[in-house]
Order: structure tokens, then C-alpha cells, then sequence
């Protein structure tokens, strides 16, 4: 059993009220083998919501409470994005979850890259909140175009 990022499922939990389709991991959905999770949603955001970024850290940073996650207007959302990590742990916890694909780039799901901070679309090495909070705790966690490339589904 995988954790997958509901949004490459199809759901539409994207801050935009949209999805990230991928149609090979809805295929794993309808076969049993993945459990969707938005973590923004289970931290309590709604969707459509207003895009977020890590300012000036890392999901480490944010978890330490030494890094804030921000919306584009400045307001701090830090702690519905904790919350939802932690919710997406007990998720994986109950189901004996080992691996997790995440949606990449996010601040919430990003895993190795997320966005900046600045809200200009430039990329830095970090992991998102949830991500950080998985690997912390041995869950194995890849961003979808790394679960292609290890050749575990084809687009």
C-alpha cells in the first residue's frame, strides 16, 4: 500500500481547484493499491485556496517552528500545513503505509525541490512539510516523475 498525492489521483484539491492527473497512479487507486491524501485539505485549507510557499527554509525548518509557510498575500498558514502533515502520518501509520509519491514542488508534498518563497516560480532543494515529516519517520517518499523514472508506471 502506497500514499499518493490526491491530487495525481484526479481529485481536484489543488490550491487552484484542480488536479494533477496522472493516469497511471488512478489506475493503482482503482486497483486498491494507493490511499489519496491532500494534506492541505486534511490540515483544514479549503479549495480553491491561495497559493503557499516555505519563506526562507525548509519543511524541517517548518517543523522545528524555525520557518513559516506563507500565502501569497503574506499570511501565515504554517500551522494547517503541520496539521495536515501530521494527519497524512497517522494515515500512513493506520494503513502500514512504506513509501509515499508526492506531488512535486509543493510546499506541502515537495520532495528534494520546492519553490522559493518568492512566488516567481524558481525552485531551491528542500523538501515540503508532509515530505520532511514522512522521511523523518522511514516513510519512503518520491515525487511522482521520480516514481517514473524508476520505471513504476508509464504515463
Amino acid at each position: 500500500m502506497k500514499l499518493v498525492s490526491a491530487c495525481l489521483c484526479a481529485v481536484n484539491c489543488k490550491y487552484n481547484g484542480k488536479n494533477n492527473l496522472k493516469l497511471d497512479l488512478v489506475e493503482l487507486l482503482q486497483e486498491g493499491d494507493v490511499i489519496p491524501v491532500c494534506p492541505e485539505q486534511l490540515g483544514g485549507l479549503p479549495t480553491p485556496r491561495l497559493p503557499a510557499e516555505i519563506k526562507a527554509g525548509s519543511g524541517q525548518d517548518v517543523l522545528a517552528g524555525n520557518s513559516k509557510v506563507l500565502n501569497k498575500y503574506g499570511d501565515d498558514v504554517t500551522d494547517s500545513y503541520i496539521r495536515g502533515a501530521y494527519e497524512t502520518l497517522k494515515i500512513a501509520r493506520l494503513a502500514g503505509v512504506d513509501t509515499a509519491i508526492l506531488k512535486s514542488r509543493s510546499p506541502s508534498c515537495g520532495s528534494g525541490y520546492i519553490y522559493d518563497g518568492s512566488f516567481n516560480n524558481k525552485l531551491r532543494q528542500a523538501d515540503g512539510v508532509t515530505a520532511a515529516l514522512l522521511k523523518k519517520n522511514g516513510i519512503r517518499v518520491m515525487d511522482e516523475d521520480e516514481y517514473k523514472e524508476k520505471g513504476e508506471y508509464q504515463d
